[in-house]
């Protein structure tokens, strides 16, 4: 799978000169009407991000489960810093205008200030990965699931690095794993799907 189509996976909201793994706003899910369960707004960020991921494991609409996980997004999006927000606003602008050092720069700055925030890391994990820096894409995208470990954007982004590098036996778990969390992915189940049929016939 290319990196384009596999980023466009988890951001099918943002223009290509934008293609992150998670910081997709829900703008699919609206134009398509979809209805997705309202969270508790009173409850903490951790508590509404359960009740969505939770709502997500159980939806198998495909739509529907888009919609959830752009609200699941835009809960990753919110650091709960100002500061922290405004650099990474400035790291997408300066993403989509191709200054990939200053993004950097604006990216590094953003995970000193707040190492616990998994969106900074995965961010500059995509980057990385649009930059062709693998080995670094890898090691922010390990921090993120450290901090994340539902992150499918981080999985997807995992799976990705390993097709490239030939290991579709650790691919498929990356995807395996994606789909325990984001059952209703169609992308993704294809990929489960043709890495299989392509193991299996690696076996006969």
């Amino acid at each position: 799978m290319s990196a384009m189509r596999f980023f466009a996976l988890t951001s099918a909201a943002l223009p290509l000169s934008l293609i992150l793994l998670t910081s997709a706003f829900p703008a699919a899910a609206a134009e398509k009407d979809v209805i997705v369960e309202q969270t508790n707004v009173d409850s903490s960020p951790k508590q509404r991000l359960d009740q969505l991921f939770s709502q997500l494991k159980r939806e198998r609409d495909p739509e529907k489960a888009s919609g959830i996980a752009n609200e699941i997004r835009l809960e990753w999006n919110d650091s709960g810093s100002a500061t922290i927000n405004l650099l990474m606003q400035w790291a997408d602008k300066a993403i989509e205008e191709k200054r990939n050092p200053a993004a950097l720069d604006f990216l590094d700055e953003a995970i000193t200030l707040k190492p616990d925030y998994a969106e900074s890391w995965n961010r500059r994990a995509t980057l990385n990965f649009i930059m062709g820096n693998y080995r670094k894409s890898m090691s922010d995208i390990e921090h993120v699931l450290d901090l994340e470990p539902r992150h499918f954007g981080a999985l997807s982004g995992m799976a990705a690095i390993l097709s490239n590098a030939g290991n579709d036996q650790l691919a498929l778990k990356a995807w395996e794993q994606f789909l325990s969390i984001y059952p209703a992915e169609r992308t993704a189940q294809e990929q489960v799907n043709t890495l299989s049929e392509k193991l299996a016939g690696n076996r006969t």
